[in-house]
């Protein structure tokens, strides 16, 4: 699998992080982690700070993950955050003042090169991933680009995503599982789509497990998204133990007082034990 690396927009105070996807040990395993939406600097802070004390501890490599929009909400009265000026604005601090590279989601095409000035990586959103231009622009920014599969996707049918990246001669792509299909009234997760995105191309493609939003009970509310936040720990586990190259989760100190996901999100103070299981399981594996 090929490195993918996170580079500085400042090199005078942000280090150049380099994650290696093949690598067994932790160092090899990414997190992306932090809330759902960006609502405050302060919280952002609070949130990237405990994460990246645990990630530091345990030896993983972090990137801070936060929406400054969620346009693809299922209800117009649902909360879209602060936008992309004060959004972008919160993350290059975030960056600056926690030396952690970031990342956020884009939802236009015209919205790429104006963000990847901000962030590390550009996040496609799984109901986007089919997206031609998006993609396109995404990877001729020459960031990294993470796109998460369609609930609509079958697994070997995100080749085409990664060929639309990779023809911008881009090749730092990572795939992102986060549900395979509505069954039943929820999401429901295959776990061998993990080890079938990984063989989608010759160098392997690394894939992440979104644990917190595959536990959606999608339109359950009317104008929110339910969810099963109980169930995080156990996606993430299963995910380590099929092969995952790391977890993307979101964390809050109060998930139910989040204006977004609040059903889904995982306790920040359940992070570090949840990271330190999968470690284990991923130790006994490798």
């Amino acid at each position: 699998m090929l490195p993918i690396p996170f580079g500085p927009l400042d090199t005078t105070h942000h280090p150049l992080l380099t994650w290696n996807p093949a690598a067994t040990g932790p160092e090899g395993f990414l997190l992306i982690a932090g809330p759902c939406v960006i609502e405050s600097l302060d919280l952002c802070l609070e949130i990237g700070a405990t994460v990246k004390a645990a990630a530091q501890k345990l030896g993983v490599p972090y990137i801070f993950k936060a929406s400054f929009d969620k346009a693809n909400r299922s209800s117009a009265n649902s909360a879209r955050g602060l936008g992309i000026d004060k959004g972008l604005d919160i993350l290059a601090a975030v960056r600056e003042q926690l030396h952690v590279p970031v990342t956020t989601d884009i939802h236009e095409s015209d919205q790429a090169t104006s963000v990847s000035h901000f962030v590390d990586l550009l996040q496609i959103p799984a109901f986007l991933c089919r997206q031609t231009d998006l993609l396109l622009a995404a990877g001729q920014t020459g960031k990294p680009v993470s796109i998460k599969k369609g609930q609509f996707m079958a697994p070997w049918e995100m080749s085409n995503a990664l060929q639309k990246v990779g023809s911008t001669n881009n090749p730092h792509t990572l795939l992102i599982e986060r549900g395979t299909f509505f069954g039943y009234n929820r999401l429901v997760n295959d776990m061998t789509g993990i080890p079938q995105m990984q063989r989608l191309t010759e160098t392997g493609t690394p894939v992440l497990m979104d644990a917190t939003h595959s536990t959606q009970l999608p339109g359950g509310l009317g104008h929110a998204t339910a969810g099963q936040r109980e169930f995080v720990p156990l996606l993430a586990r299963a995910a380590t133990a099929a092969g995952a190259n790391g977890l993307f989760i979101e964390v809050h100190p109060t998930p139910e007082k989040s204006p977004s996901d609040a059903a889904t999100i995982l306790p920040l103070n359940e992070l570090e034990k949840l990271l330190t299981q999968c470690l284990a399981i991923r130790a006994a594996i490798t």
